[in-house]
């Protein structure tokens, strides 16, 4: 059996393959070994994780802050959890390229509670504008987003009726808000979580206006810093993408660019570029 996880900040889609040629998924909260250690990490999986723990043979871990200096610390998490000796673990991104691009050039890019992009050359990752995190960057990102929204609202930049409605909806004051971003755990998270309330008032032309400004600044400040991103497709998974992809669409074409598809998570494709992998160990 091989194990797959495709791990954002948010959550994590586990999809393990059965010799059978059959598949079981589950879901658990986001892996991010730049915010979680080894017991953090264990914990969550002695709590969360559903799948079948022995018998598997290989695991295939696609997540973000998965760079080299905290590779170690996932890799020690899972080997404890799973006692897998075979291990890779990769980046989101490198995920999201694989199962999108195959063995093709394109610009991979994910679009989720962050954000990321890169040149892909068919078979490893050969260019990457670091998106620098939800402080810094994750231009068109869930986070991203969220933060712009909030501030808006508070600084009262919305129509007053999209104000009433935000806090009718969400239940937070001011002073809850600032708390949760400035005082608690993974204010990313709960600033990405605001993109619900934007996707059901998508038709307010100052929400849908703020969508596309991101995603304006996402390709400006990082897809066209390569210089192949004119003349190559472009490929986007993430929730954010998926869900705003009409105004995602909107403004790729207005800056000349090609989206050959957007697609919600890259787990299929990846389930399918390891599928060789589980034929011949069996």
């Amino acid at each position: 059996m091989i194990l797959i996880a495709d791990s954002g900040s948010s959550k994590t889609i586990w999809s393990l393959l059965l010799p059978s040629g059959e598949t079981v998924t589950c879901r658990t909260s986001g892996i991010n070994p730049f915010y979680l250690d080894v017991p953090e990490i264990i914990s969550m999986l002695r709590a969360e994780y559903t799948l079948m723990q022995t018998g598997i043979t290989a695991v295939f871990f696609y997540g973000a802050g998965c760079t080299p200096a905290r590779k170690t610390v996932l890799r020690e998490a899972l080997h404890d959890f799973f006692g897998v000796e075979r291990m890779e673990i990769n980046s989101d991104l490198l995920g999201t390229a694989r199962a999108m691009c195959r063995d093709k050039p394109g610009i991979a890019c994910i679009l989720g509670t962050g954000s990321n992009s890169c040149y892909y050359d068919g078979i490893d990752i050969v260019e990457n504008v670091s998106p620098l995190g939800y402080v810094l960057g994750n231009e068109g990102g869930g986070d991203a987003l969220g933060k712009k929204l909030l501030s808006d609202v508070l600084k009262k930049q919305l129509p007053e009726t999209i104000r009433d409605a935000f806090f009718s909806s969400c239940k937070l004051s001011a002073e809850d808000i600032l708390e949760r971003i400035y005082r608690q755990p993974f204010p990313n998270r709960f600033l990405a979580s605001f993109t619900h309330f934007i996707a059901a008032h998508i038709a307010v032309p100052e929400l849908e206006q703020l969508v596309e400004h991101s995603f304006r600044e996402f390709f400006v400040r990082n897809v066209l810093q390569y210089q192949q991103a004119k003349m190559l497709p472009l490929y986007f998974t993430g929730s954010v993408a998926y869900v705003f992809q009409r105004q995602l669409y909107r403004v790729a074409e207005a800056l000349g660019m090609e989206i050959k598809e957007v697609v919600q998570t890259p787990m299929e494709g990846l389930r399918e570029y390891h599928w060789g992998e589980l034929i011949i160990n069996n």
